[in-house]
């Protein structure tokens, strides 16, 4: 089947050709017969010119058999400067003419594409190529020029802008942000996007770029406010936010403070109908102030010891609200009521919790309420219960003329006649006016009490002195 191909291919071509009339000769030979029929330039040449001394059989066919310098045929060449390469003639020529070069069989040319591609031999890099110390295969393929394949922009020359110019190769868009960057301070070689971003070389406002168009804007649930993105934004990130400025936000705190576009109020805060900026400033959530009136629920539901300070383990034991004594303003001074107090006095007023009594005070184990109020420690009272206190004497003495070492314990000067006036007034005893009979006087003794009666013998008298009166 194949030998059939071959054989109508060669008569087909044979047809195309005349029948050639060896030079000199009045006969025509019809080189077709030969299967090497002649055209293009062939048809130009002499018998002998091939037919070396009329030899005809064994007369090569290849190209390189005649045209090489050692040839049994002398005919013409590779030239010194032929590009070196492994194919035959008929890979790149024509019998036509050398200088029409159909193609070249870029896979057996030996050497570097530039040996060629010189501008000399073969078209070279034309003056607006890049300049780039790169070789031919490092960017075009061996189809064609273009499209090129990749360029490796590490073997280029110059600046990014030196070629990405909008001329030589694809430049700024129209919608370029405004910078004074070059390409390579935020693109790399392997694409366009995604790119990096030098803000610092970005020659104006933010939001001239970050509009929504060029670059990434306010989504639509960003917070109500005239900032500018760098008022809380860096060029690192849009988040974590630096800062906010408060003064520039929109609305009410809690159109961001809802929990979902900012921090809202935690499980734990107090009941309240406050707005944030009651009781918060806008540079902590520490809380400088609370308007105690927005507040709802009791004080303990808050000042418990866990949401906000509670009573100390030295408070007085009281089952009262704090406002009972406390006002919202401050913790000190304290209005107490003593009336819902539980407990004596001294629980709270030992010195520690509440005050107590002083370094001078009387020595006694009896309660403060025994001599004071609730509403002033002074001034005092105390009334004597004991069957042996005679009474309150006239001259409102103090207490120390009886108690002299500032207890409860009563120091008799003439113990003798204790409980008796005498045990204090023995030394007051004047015998001369109390005459028993005749010139015996009555002794102390028989006298001690004073309030008491006064005998004269056989008689009772009941009213010669008393201790409200001023003199015996």
């Amino acid at each position: 089947m194949g030998s059939c191909l071959k054989l109508i291919l060669l008569l087909f071509i044979g047809l195309s050709f005349e029948v050639i009339a060896a030079p000199g000769s009045n006969e025509k030979f019809d080189h077709f017969s030969t299967a090497f029929p002649l055209s293009g330039a062939h048809k130009q040449v002499d018998c002998d010119g091939c037919h070396n001394q009329g030899i005809f059989k064994g007369t090569p066919v290849k190209c390189a058999a005649c045209h090489s310098s050692g040839g049994r045929i002398r005919a013409s060449s590779k030239p010194g400067n032929h590009l070196s390469t492994g194919g035959v003639c008929d890979d790149c020529h024509v019998v036509s003419s050398w200088y029409v070069v159909t193609r070249v069989d870029h896979g057996v040319v030996r050497g570097k594409c530039s040996s060629c591609h010189n501008g000399t031999q073969a078209s070279g890099k034309h003056i607006t190529h890049i300049q780039s110390n790169s070789l031919c295969q490092d960017c075009h393929t061996t189809r064609s020029w273009t499209p090129v394949t990749r360029v490796d922009h590490l073997s280029v020359l110059g600046s990014c802008a030196s070629c990405h110019n909008g001329s030589v190769a694809t430049g700024k868009s129209a919608r370029h942000v405004s910078s004074g960057n070059t390409c390579d301070d935020c693109h790399s070689t392997s694409a366009w996007v995604p790119a990096r971003f030098d803000h610092n070389s970005a020659s104006s406002a933010c939001s001239s770029c970050h509009n929504g168009i060029q670059a990434t804007g306010k989504h639509t649930a960003h917070i109500q406010t005239s900032n500018l993105c760098e008022d809380c934004h860096t060029t690192r990130g849009w988040s974590p936010v630096t800062r906010v400025d408060h003064l520039s936000v929109l609305g009410s705190c809690g159109s961001c403070h809802n929990g979902s576009t900012a921090s809202g109020k935690p499980v734990t805060h107090i009941a309240s109908t406050n707005v944030c900026d009651d009781c918060h400033v806008t540079s902590r959530w520490a809380t400088d102030v609370v308007d105690h009136n927005a507040v709802l629920g009791s004080c303990s539901s808050c000042h418990n010891g866990l949401t906000a300070a509670g009573k100390p383990s030295n408070h007085v034991v009281t089952s009262v609200q704090c406002d009972f004594c406390h006002s919202s303003n401050a913790w000190l001074p304290a209005s107490f009521d003593h009336g819902s107090a539980s407990g004596s006095c001294s629980t709270c007023h030992n010195g520690v919790q509440a005050t107590g009594k002083d370094a001078g005070h009387f020595i006694t184990a009896q309660q403060c309420d025994t001599c004071h109020n609730t509403r002033a420690w002074l001034p005092s009272s105390f009334r004597h219960l004991s069957a042996n206190y005679p009474g309150d004497h006239a001259g409102n003495p103090p207490c120390s003329a009886c108690h002299r070492t500032n207890s409860e314990t009563v120091s008799w000067s003439s113990t003798a006649y204790q409980p008796d006036c005498a045990g204090c007034h023995a030394g007051d005893y004047e015998p001369g006016p109390h005459k028993k009979s005749g010139d015996i006087k009555y002794t102390v003794g028989e006298l001690r009490n004073c309030s008491g009666s006064c005998h004269i013998e056989g008689r009772q008298r009941t009213s010669e002195h008393r201790v409200n009166q001023s003199e015996f």
